[in-house]
C-alpha cells in the first residue's frame, strides 16, 4: 500500500509571495521509492495524497524586523507607520539595527517627506519588551536622537490583536505547493501529508507533518528612479500599464542575473542560505524585472531550464517575447538543462521581431585555428579558446506610437547585442579576442542596414582594459598592457584590433552632465563608468555596460546607481533585497533623425 517516508522543505525560512513545495517521498506498493506525486485524480492502487497547509495562530503574533527578517521586531519607526507603504519598512530588531540603517532608512524619509510635505513626527517607538521610546525629528543625522524612560507604548498596529488560549489552526491551502501572503506574516505554517483512500475519503494512517519557522515578508529594496540626463526633465505620457514613457523612446535593460549553479554557499556565505535557494530568487528577480517595465530586457546567466520554465512564460504575462542562446556545452559537461545563456526579451506592443544571429566563440575558434595556428599547437590553442561563451543579437523593427515608418519612409530598426564574455581574468587575450569577433559581426550588419546598434552584458572586464577601449575608442593603443597576454598570436597584427561603430557607454552619461553630482559621486570620474556594477565580498567593481552608437541613438535618463546608501553598510551582493550579485543597468534611448544622404 502506499505510504509516506518521510517530508521535508528545501526552506524552512517561508517568505510571502515564494512558493513552499515540500518534499515528500514515499514507498509505493511495489515497495519502490519515490518523490512523484499521487493525486486524488490519479490514484495509484485506490489510494492517493492528501495535502493540508495550516497557520498557526497562537495568542500573539510576531512581528518581524525589516532589515533581519529572522529577528523579532522591537521596535517601530512611527513616521514609516504612518504611512501605509512605508509600514513593512518601520520595524527594526533593535536600536542598533535601526541606527545602522539609518542612512538607508532616510531616504524613505526624504522620499515620503517630498511627496506628502515635510512633517516633524515622533521618529521611533518600543514596544512593550524594550527600554524605551526613542524620538527625534526628521534631521537627517541620528546625533539628537535620545533614549526617553517612558514606559511601554501601544507598538502593533491597532488591526493586530492579542489573544488568549492555545493554538488555532487556520487551513490557508490544500495542494502540495503554498504560497505565503501577508496574512501569514509572523505565524508558522504547518504542512501535513497523509494518505487517503480514493472511494471512501478516508485518511490511512498517521499524517506527516513538518512546521516551518515564521513567514516573513519579502524585502524589498528602495526602488531606483529614471534620471534625466540631457539637461531637462524628461517629457513624457503614462502608458497602459502607468510607466512614465517619452514619446518616441525606448528603454534597454541589461542584468546578469546569477545563475543558480553559480549561487552556492561557498561563494557567497554571507547571503542568508533562503535569500540565495532559487525558489526565493526567481520571484525577487522577476518581482525587480517586472518592476522596471523596460521595453528591451537583456539577461545573461539564464538557465536553459529557468528560461523555459519560469522566464519566458512569466514575462510572456506582461506582454514579452523571448529570445534565447544557450552557451555551447564543449567545456561544461553535466545536464544541458543547466547550462546558462543569454535570453532578450522585447515588448510585442512596441516592437516586432526581425531576425536574429546567433554567435558562438567556440566555432570562431575552431575557424581561426584551423587557418592561423600551426598543427602541433591547435589542441593547445583550442583548449585556450574554447570556453563555451556567446551572444545573442536581435534585429527588431520599431512600433513608436504605431508608427514603425520614419520621415523619410524608411522602417526604424534597432539591433541589440547581448553578450557574456568569458570569466577568466587571466585570458585577457581570450577576452579581447571574443568582444573584437563580435564587433566585427556587427560591422557586417552595420554594412548591410543603416541601423542603431545596442551592445549590453556582463563583459567581466574594467574599464580601461583593452576589451573596454577596443569597444569605446575603436581601436587599442599598442602599448597597452594587456596585450603583453597572447600565447597564440591570436591579436596580430594589432593593426586589425579596430572597428568603426561609434560607440558610447550609456552610464558615461552621469559623469558630463552637470547637475548631477548626487549621481557622479557614484561614477570613477576617472574612467566615466559606474565606481561598481558587481559587488561581492571578494570583488567590487564594473563589468556590466551598455554601449550604443553615438550616430544614431542619443541617452534620455539612465536609472540610478546604487552606492552605500543603496547597499547597506555591512551587504555584499547577492543579499535578500538584491538577488544577483550584479546590479541591473537601464537606459532611455531616443533615435536620432535621420539625414538623406
Amino acid at each position: 500500500m502506499l505510504s509516506v517516508i518521510r517530508v521535508h522543505l528545501p526552506s524552512e525560512i517561508p517568505i510571502v509571495g515564494c512558493e513552499l513545495t515540500p518534499y515528500v517521498l514515499v514507498r509505493r506498493p511495489d515497495k519502490s521509492a519515490a518523490t512523484e506525486d499521487v493525486p486524488e485524480s490519479a490514484p495509484l492502487d485506490g489510494y492517493f495524497l492528501r495535502y493540508r497547509w495550516y497557520r498557526v495562530q497562537s495568542d500573539k503574533k510576531v512581528t518581524i524586523c525589516s532589515v533581519h527578517p529572522t529577528e523579532q521586531a522591537t521596535l517601530q519607526c512611527v513616521f514609516c507607520s504612518k504611512r501605509r507603504s512605508l509600514v513593512p519598512k518601520s520595524y527594526h530588531c533593535s536600536p542598533k539595527c535601526f541606527v545602522d540603517a539609518w542612512q538607508h532608512h532616510k531616504t524613505l524619509h526624504e522620499r515620503a517627506a517630498a511627496e506628502n510635505g515635510n512633517e516633524e513626527d515622533e521618529l521611533v517607538r518600543f514596544n512593550s519588551t524594550g527600554s524605551g521610546v526613542l524620538s527625534g525629528t526628521l534631521s537627517g543625522s541620528m546625533s539628537n536622537l535620545s533614549l526617553a524612560n517612558n514606559g511601554p507604548t501601544p507598538f502593533y498596529p491597532s488591526s493586530i490583536t492579542q489573544k488568549n488560549g492555545g493554538e488555532t489552526l487556520i487551513e490557508v491551502g490544500s495542494c502540495k505547493t503554498y504560497t505565503p501572503t501577508a496574512d501569514d506574516i509572523g505565524y508558522v505554517l504547518k504542512f501535513e501529508c497523509v494518505v487517503a483512500n480514493a472511494e471512501s475519503k478516508q485518511i490511512v494512517g498517521h499524517p506527516s507533518t513538518i512546521l516551518t519557522s515564521r513567514v516573513i515578508p519579502a524585502p524589498s529594496p528602495s526602488p531606483r528612479k529614471l534620471i534625466p540626463v540631457n539637461g531637462a526633465d524628461v517629457m513624457g505620457h503614462l502608458d497602459h500599464d502607468g510607466r512614465i514613457q517619452s514619446a518616441g523612446s525606448f528603454t534597454v535593460l541589461s542584468y546578469n542575473i546569477l545563475a543558480d549553479t553559480s549561487a552556492n554557499s561557498d561563494l557567497y556565505s554571507y547571503c542568508p542560505p533562503w535569500a540565495l535557494s532559487w525558489s526565493y530568487r526567481r520571484h525577487n528577480l522577476l518581482r525587480e524585472i517586472v518592476g522596471y517595465r523596460a521595453d528591451v530586457v537583456c539577461l545573461q546567466e539564464v538557465q536553459s531550464d529557468h528560461f523555459h520554465e519560469v522566464f519566458a512564460p512569466e514575462l510572456d504575462k506582461h506582454g514579452y517575447q523571448a529570445l534565447y542562446k544557450r552557451k555551447t556545452n564543449e567545456v561544461l559537461s553535466g545536464s544541458t538543462s543547466a547550462i546558462d545563456g543569454c535570453a532578450t526579451f522585447f515588448r510585442r506592443d512596441r516592437f516586432l521581431h526581425v531576425k536574429k544571429y546567433d554567435v558562438e566563440f567556440n566555432k570562431a575558434a575552431q575557424s581561426l585555428t584551423e587557418t592561423l595556428i600551426p598543427p602541433t599547437q591547435k589542441r593547445t590553442a583550442l583548449n585556450r579558446l574554447v570556453k563555451d561563451n556567446i551572444a545573442l543579437i536581435v534585429v527588431l523593427e520599431a512600433k513608436f506610437g504605431n508608427q514603425p515608418v520614419d520621415s523619410l519612409g524608411k522602417r526604424q530598426l534597432i539591433c541589440v547585442a547581448n553578450t557574456h564574455v568569458n570569466v577568466q581574468q587571466e585570458l585577457k587575450d581570450v577576452k579581447l579576442w571574443q568582444v573584437h569577433t563580435l564587433l566585427k559581426g556587427l560591422e557586417k550588419i552595420a554594412a548591410s542596414a543603416d541601423i542603431p546598434m545596442l551592445v549590453c552584458g556582463d563583459f567581466n572586464t574594467l574599464p580601461r582594459s583593452a576589451p573596454h577601449t577596443l569597444l569605446t575608442m575603436g581601436k587599442v593603443d599598442p602599448l597597452h598592457p594587456d596585450l603583453m597576454v597572447d600565447p597564440l598570436g591570436i591579436l596580430r597584427p594589432l593593426a586589425k584590433l579596430t572597428h568603426q561603430l561609434p560607440l558610447v557607454s550609456a552610464y558615461s552619461s552621469f559623469g558630463i552632465v552637470l547637475g548631477l553630482e548626487q549621481h557622479r559621486r557614484r561614477m570613477d570620474l576617472n574612467t566615466n563608468e559606474p565606481l561598481f556594477t558587481n559587488c561581492t565580498r571578494d570583488f567590487i567593481g564594473t563589468h556590466d555596460y551598455i554601449f550604443y552608437t553615438a550616430d544614431t541613438l542619443m541617452v534620455e535618463s539612465l536609472l540610478e546607481l546604487l552606492d552605500e546608501d543603496g547597499l547597506r553598510k555591512d551587504t555584499a551582493l547577492p543579499s535578500p533585497e538584491w538577488s544577483s550579485s550584479h546590479i541591473a543597468l537601464l537606459a532611455e534611448f531616443r533615435c536620432m533623425p535621420r539625414t538623406r544622404r
